[in-house]
């Protein structure tokens, strides 16, 4: 099933979206349905009753639009882009133990089909990263491997827009670089678990205007999904709608020689097997203090 957050007129609603890209709207949100378990799934798993909106009458918000904590990321889970890394930065890191994770606020979401903010006074260096987002569904602190996928509701498509020149200003911490306003697009929905047999072989892609950049398979993860899970939650609860971006594959824009990183105006699209597509388009903004009431 794929759970979608539709705008339709001034209303946003959680619907379940068809093949033909119908959407039934199912008068609870994504994160009402994730935080409701095992019976509020089945709910509205039957459309009887419920409203229908054709295809092309709606929007497509991210599917947890207002986050309730910020996103969880990996870094370094793909070899040939750490390698890719590594050779770019004149460095030689390898392969850590054990996961690297970082942060990114609630206010990096941005929708599919969004405009993906530019800030060309803060960075001159943005660049892209397909992910496989992991949906927790089950609640748990300190979960064994062997039982972390219970713990997973779904499945969606992230980009990690970077600015890897603020990355490298602050010490290669990577919370500002990757933190700031808009640089977390997902979607287009939440694929329910039982739909993908094994999110551990999917082909996983991203183009900039129509180029093929990024073009790998989530069976080259370094770290699977069982082991990001129980390592994340040792001594930190995990809670339904909790976001985990599992890293990218190699080809990002800052690895390249030269580099070449996105621009006003560049398509960007991200696809997953099994997932759909994920598209957006730079846009440069202008320097402006937004006012916070």
């Amino acid at each position: 099933m794929r759970l979608a957050t539709l705008k339709v007129g001034t209303k946003t609603e959680g619907a379940v979206i068809g093949e033909d890209g119908s959407a039934h709207l199912i008068g609870m949100s994504v994160l009402d349905v994730i935080a409701g378990g095992p019976a509020a799934l089945a709910r509205v798993r039957d459309l009887r009753g419920m409203q229908a909106v054709p295809a092309g009458q709606y929007t497509l918000a991210a599917p947890i639009p207002e986050l309730t904590k910020n996103i969880f990321c990996v870094g370094r889970n793909y070899m040939e882009h750490i390698a890719e890394g590594d050779r770019a930065q004149r460095q030689d890191v390898g392969v850590t133990e054990v996961p690297v994770f970082f942060t990114k606020p609630p206010s990096a979401v941005t929708a599919p089909d969004g405009a993906v903010p530019i800030f060309a006074h803060v960075s001159t260096n943005i660049d892209y990263e397909v992910e496989l987002a992991v949906i927790i569904g089950k609640p748990g602190r300190d979960i064994p491997a062997e039982r972390a996928m219970d713990h997973v509701f779904g499945y969606s498509i992230l980009n990690d827009i970077t600015a890897r020149d603020i990355q490298r200003l602050h010490g290669g911490q990577y919370f500002k670089g990757k933190g700031l306003d808009g640089s977390a697009p997902m979607g287009p929905w939440i694929v329910t678990a039982d739909q993908i047999p094994d999110p551990h072989a999917l082909g996983i892609r991203c183009s900039v205007n129509g180029e093929v950049r990024q073009d790998g398979n989530t069976r080259d993860m370094i770290f699977d999904i069982p082991t990001l899970i129980a390592s994340l939650s040792a001594g930190m609860t995990l809670e339904p709608g909790d976001i985990i971006a599992t890293g990218t594959p190699s080809g990002v824009g800052y690895a390249m020689d030269p580099p070449r990183y996105l621009r006003n105006g560049d398509n960007v699209l991200c696809e997953i097997e099994g997932l759909g597509r994920l598209a957006n388009t730079m846009r440069e903004e202008d320097r402006a203090v937004r006012n916070v009431a």
